[in-house]
């Protein structure tokens, strides 16, 4: 599972996957799914094994933590590979839900005689690839709410204002852009877009930026906004047309439908398996109110109040999962009921 943490923002929608080999108590391999469209865990644990130690794999134990694909894909099967490399036995975390896998990769090892075990860590390593799970089951993307607030509880000055409040510190602006670095996507309104001109890429932290996403249902943001410069993918969710122009994507949806749903529809439909959502208030509350969200992340500075202002979304049903402090600024983690 550590193994697989590595790829995480570089391999969705695929999941995480990490594998190792296992010679009487020995390692002698170790690999996990590096990007989109490459090897896959289990070959890249087979190919580290050094050519002295290659004659044990015929008796040794593969750990994978998630089932062995058994499809034709961007890649061959790996249950073909292991059978080939005829490993005796195979230890798996949990199941692959993908409608392409969904066991037929245990049934068709055990098939061919191989003593499989399931079920070791599960609920760990649904964890690990609860993205990946919530678009397979659910059909639609992981959901993070993420928003900073002062600590009188508001986001911005009044609503006519078009002053930015500049709300929490360096230490969890970092923060931030390391979770940019690991969702699919990032979201914000036409109000966010056109008042705070955000980039909405990854700079403060390595890796990958996200597809930019932006709600712009009448189609008014001017066009010299940094979200249609060329830094990153961006779609724009729109009722008006819908057309791809370039790295722009503009995605259709029905006014009088409910918007967050509207949304989550058009991110499932682009194989978007994650989404940070990132403001403004009116959006936040919107997938609240819908519940239509999986976690909350919300930065609170201590040290700042303002007379007046815009509030903060309200999460009633939510579960405080963690909390931690990083200078004047304290982090609440909230889990959907």
């Amino acid at each position: 599972m550590s193994l697989a943490k590595l790829g995480a923002g570089f391999v969705a929608p695929n999941p995480m996957v990490g594998a190792v080999i296992v010679f009487e108590g020995n390692i002698i391999g170790e690999g996990w799914h590096q990007k989109f469209g490459e090897a896959h865990a289990e070959v890249n644990c087979l190919a580290s094994v050094k050519e002295e130690d290659r004659p044990k794999i015929s008796k040794s134990v593969l750990y994978v933590s998630l089932e062995p694909c058994n499809h034709y894909g961007k890649t061959p099967p790996c249950t073909k590979l292991i059978l080939q490399h005829k490993i005796p036995k195979v230890v798996i975390a949990c199941t692959d839900p993908y409608e392409k896998v969904n066991g037929s990769g245990i049934m068709k090892l055990k098939n061919a005689g191989v003593d499989v075990r399931t079920g070791i860590l599960e609920n760990e390593a649904i964890k690990l690839n609860k993205r990946f799970f919530t678009f397979q089951e659910k059909k639609r993307p992981y959901i993070i709410l993420k928003w900073a607030q002062t600590a009188d509880g508001k986001v911005a000055f009044n609503a006519n204002s078009n002053k930015r409040l500049l709300i929490s510190n360096a230490f969890s602006n970092r923060l931030v852009h390391r979770w940019r670095s690991e969702e699919a996507a990032i979201l914000v309104g036409t109000a966010t877009a056109l008042l705070d001109n955000p980039s909405l890429t990854n700079r403060l932290w390595t890796g990958p930026s996200p597809i930019r996403v932006i709600l712009d249902l009448s189609l008014r943001l001017p066009k010299d906004l940094k979200v249609f410069d060329a830094a990153a993918k961006t779609i724009i969710i729109n009722s008006k047309k819908e057309i791809q122009e370039k790295n722009l994507c503009y995605c259709k949806i029905e006014e009088k439908d409910n918007v967050a749903e509207g949304i989550v529809k058009v991110l499932y439909q682009q194989q978007i398996q994650s989404v940070i959502v990132e403001g403004g208030v009116q959006l936040l509350q919107t997938f609240i109110d819908a519940g239509l969200w999986d976690e909350a992340r919300v930065v609170t500075n201590q040290s700042l109040t303002i007379n007046g202002g815009l509030k903060a979304p309200q999460i009633p049903q939510a579960i405080l999962q963690n909390h931690e402090k990083l200078g004047s600024d304290s982090i609440q983690y909230f889990s959907n009921k």
